[in-house]
């Protein structure tokens, strides 16, 4: 996720600082969701969290080199709904997913950078993918929403 520019303008690290958020976000809630799902389920939770670990671990790196701190995680994060079983906690999954995208979104809305951008496409996409297997794993439709990040 290295940017080309070594230095982007202020508005595209604001929004990589906010994926940044949603990254700390996702991993917060796998390591919950995957307290509730067994099987097939939690070892693709485990695999979905160990990816934004590695997207987490991309974005700290590339505000190291433009010199910026990276926002740090929160000790605790609040779940729309209560996470009781494995359906909430799959519901728990698409949100975090759907949270990463639009955060992404934003990136590649917001940043010229064209190694930054690309990043945040490719992102995008292989969030959006993961999310669709939440989404048809409860059952909701359309898999992939017509906009992905604009819900």
């Amino acid at each position: 996720m290295t940017s080309s520019n070594p230095r982007i303008d202020e508005t595209s690290v604001a929004a990589l600082q906010n994926a940044l958020a949603a990254e700390h976000a996702a991993i917060w809630s796998y390591a919950l969701a995957v307290a509730f799902l067994s099987g097939a389920d939690a070892t693709r939770a485990r695999e979905d969290e160990e990816a934004h670990r590695e997207l987490r671990a991309q974005i700290e790196e590339t505000l190291a080199q433009l010199g910026e701190p990276a926002a740090s995680a929160q000790p605790a994060y609040a779940t729309p709904r209560p996470v009781t079983d494995a359906a909430s906690a799959a519901e728990l999954a698409v949100v975090a997913e759907s949270d990463t995208v639009a955060a992404w979104r934003s990136v590649l809305e917001r940043s010229r950078d064209r190694a930054l951008r690309q990043a945040a496409l490719d992102t995008m996409s292989a969030a959006t993918l993961r999310c669709a297997r939440w989404r048809a794993a409860i059952g909701r439709t359309p898999t992939i929403p017509v906009f992905p990040g604009l819900q």
